[in-house]
């Protein structure tokens, strides 16, 4: 019998009902599609021959930050990725180490999803990896993030679901090189931005945030990003690779579903490489 980890939160960060978790995500890729096609912000990072590599993007509701979420996969629109490394906080259980599930499947009310078992293979041979079904059985930080995978790609997309603890940025960036490959592979990291802030001063502190992460300059501490680790180990990596980036979209909790009183920041990123990097790498 096949290793699934469970939704834990379906029918709570997202609709549980999955007529209704399709036609939302839909939507929300939908408007995020609008909103790309509108904004400047909008435009792919670097030279017309350079693609997505690696997005940042949020793991809030989606009433919150579902709309943030759904600019960052829209630019994802016809792109043939044959696997996504996605990397997360962890919130409930905590370890300095980076942390694979141990299931062959993560469940949504949209199907199963394929664990990549090749990279989970081989970023388990690293001393900074283990195997630690706790870790990931109540984390939202990576399980929000599968139903915009499911539908902006193939359904049977595989994903190399990541839990990162407190793990410095040298060891998350080692765990992203050893799975890094090409065009082909894509890598999600999912964090929300400032917490609980009034909106002014949200606004003030992410946008700080937000161009300390366009120069590849961290660390990042928590109050900045609650996915300080895993971005800081892509920091490390854009930095050595020289990857460009942009801002896809901005938005607080403020703007969405909450009140201007105190707001969570989300951030849509992406980052490029030229298309000859890493081509054919496997």
């Amino acid at each position: 019998m096949a290793l699934v980890r469970e939704p834990a939160v379906a029918g709570l960060f997202y609709p549980a009902d999955p007529d209704t978790l399709a036609a939302d995500v839909a939507e929300l890729l939908n408007q995020g599609a609008s909103r790309l096609a509108g904004s400047a912000l909008g435009e792919a990072p670097g030279a017309p021959d350079q693609r997505v590599k690696a997005l940042i993007a949020p793991h809030a509701g989606y009433a919150y930050s579902g709309p943030t979420a759904g600019v960052a996969y829209a630019a994802l629109a016809g792109a043939d990725y044959q696997r996504v490394v996605l990397l997360g906080p962890c919130h409930h259980v905590g370890t300095p180490f980076v942390a694979l599930a141990g299931a062959e499947y993560f469940r949504t009310p949209l199907g199963d999803v394929p664990v990549w078992e090749e990279g989970a293979a081989r970023v388990g041979r690293l001393r900074e990896v283990i195997v630690s079904p706790p870790v990931h059985a109540r984390e939202h930080s990576l399980e929000v993030h599968l139903p915009f995978i499911q539908t902006a790609l193939r359904p049977d997309t595989p994903v190399l679901p990541l839990a990162v603890g407190w793990a410095d940025p040298g060891a998350v960036a080692a765990v992203i090189e050893a799975v890094w490959g090409g065009r082909e592979t894509l890598f999600v990291v999912s964090s929300d931005l400032s917490h609980y802030l009034p909106y002014a001063a949200a606004v003030r502190a992410d946008s700080a945030t937000v161009t300390q992460i366009l120069a590849a300059a961290g660390p990042l501490e928590g109050e900045q990003a609650c996915g300080a680790h895993p971005v800081n180990g892509l920091l490390e990596v854009a930095r050595r690779r020289g990857l460009a980036s942009g801002v896809l979209d901005y938005r607080n909790s403020g703007d969405t579903a909450g009140d201007r009183g105190r707001v969570v920041g989300y951030a849509a990123i992406a980052f490029a490489e030229a298309a000859s990097a890493g081509d054919g790498a496997r």
